[in-house]
């Protein structure tokens, strides 16, 4: 399991947009990469990220070999009510992360 590092406002007003940023520890090794004794490293990367809004998807990305370690995701959606943020993250190697964060709405 990934240490994820999440990031949101801790309260946004109804109808305003912010930003949801987060950062996971994954070394996403793409596969072509010769180890130490030339072999190839075998891949492991994360395939999938998901952010839910109360349950509701609200943000999707698929992501490719082509990745940085360590992905930085920064992405907006609309405050609509006080919850909670689930974000997860899925990939190779039965990798599967997830944290979950409260949002508060005000008026």
């Amino acid at each position: 399991m990934g240490h994820a590092l999440v990031n949101v406002p801790a309260s946004v007003k109804r109808g305003d947009a912010f930003e949801i940023k987060a950062l996971i520890a994954h070394p996403m090794e793409t596969g072509f990469r010769p180890g130490p004794n030339g072999v190839l490293l075998p891949r492991n990367i994360i395939q999938r990220f998901t952010c839910t809004y109360n349950g509701v998807e609200v943000f999707s990305l698929t992501l490719s070999p082509a990745i940085a370690a360590n992905p930085y995701i920064a992405f907006f959606t609309v405050a609509t009510e006080s919850g909670s943020l689930t974000l997860r993250w899925t990939g190779d190697k039965d990798f599967m992360a997830e944290e979950t964060v409260p949002i508060t709405v005000t008026a």
